[in-house]
């Protein structure tokens, strides 16, 4: 397979384009833009596009059951009305760490949401990952993360594989689906040091890991099992930061971008960085985002 296949892009441009979920009901993609607190979302039917602007960042969504999203933001939990904008804070486990914010997030095979947070100044050790039941209570399952990043549930669901950016591992922990607790802990990969730093990730159906690189121009394809990297495609950007499956065969890559400091100045219109991108049938499928809330 050509690790050079054509990229389609939405020129959608986010600052830190982030968390991208496809909703199979609406045959659309969700994304953020982290530091321009927007929620993105390109209906492929009829080629719509809209946006939220919620006034402060936002690190992650997940579809709910109930029809609205569920969001990490700059201050805690919150069900966001996906028509309206209208917040509703669920917790903010962080409150007394204002320097902190939301970063990725994703619901695991049960409906729970996990979403982690980091420094806004990237300060070491400062993050941690939490877990939101459907009763709105949140846990801490994960302390001292520089980065909270990439999620992603096995599928036997038996484990939960997890990247703290600048570790440039994933690591994996035995995962109980019944009460969502994790143990044992250990490293599955890592990163080449000339292939940039681990952000978001997906799976697909065969359990293989998805990993888009920050500072690496590309999303990877890899062997939890092994460590082995087995694939990748190459990327017309630096920053790539999170992907996932969608279209209606799960067979359609999406893929989020960031803008780095360089960027900023660049007035040219073909610019793509910090856009949404996708390579159609990219032969691999992935498998329906889970709603929180659903068992």
């Amino acid at each position: 397979m050509d690790n050079d296949r054509p990229v389609e892009v939405f020129a959608y441009p986010s600052l830190l384009g982030e968390g991208p979920v496809w909703d199979h009901k609406s045959k659309s993609i969700f994304w953020v833009d982290i530091l321009g607190g927007k929620i993105h979302r390109h209906a492929e039917s009829g080629d719509k596009y809209e946006f939220l602007e919620l006034g402060e960042m936002i690190g992650c969504i997940s579809l709910t059951s109930g029809g609205d999203l569920i969001a990490g933001i700059q201050n805690g939990i919150v069900f966001i009305d996906r028509v309206t904008g209208e917040i509703k804070l669920i917790g903010d486990p962080e409150s007394h760490i204002p320097g902190n914010r939301f970063n990725d997030g994703k619901c695991d095979p049960a409906g729970r949401f996990w979403a982690g947070t980091m420094s806004i100044k990237e300060e070491p050790n400062k993050g941690s990952l939490y877990m939101i039941d459907q009763d709105g209570s949140i846990t801490k399952m994960i302390s001292d993360v520089t980065m909270s990043n990439g999620l992603a549930w096995s599928m036997d669901n038996k484990t939960l594989y997890y990247i703290d950016t600048p570790t440039k591992e994933v690591v994996a922990f035995d995962f109980d689906m019944a009460s969502g607790r994790i143990k044992n802990k250990k490293a599955v990969i890592r990163i080449p040091e000339e292939e940039g730093f681990p952000d978001g990730m997906t799976i697909d159906t065969e359990g293989m890991l998805w990993i888009a690189h920050w500072d690496g121009a590309q999303v990877s394809r890899w062997d939890p099992s092994t460590g082995e990297k087995l694939f990748h495609f190459s990327l017309p950007v630096t920053n790539v930061t999170s992907c996932t499956f969608g279209g209606d065969k799960l067979d359609d890559l999406y893929i989020t971008t960031a803008r780095d400091e360089s960027d900023f100045d660049n007035d040219d219109d073909d610019f793509i960085a910090g856009s949404l991108m996708v390579i159609r049938t990219c032969g691999f499928t992935g498998l329906p985002s889970v709603e929180f809330g659903k068992k």
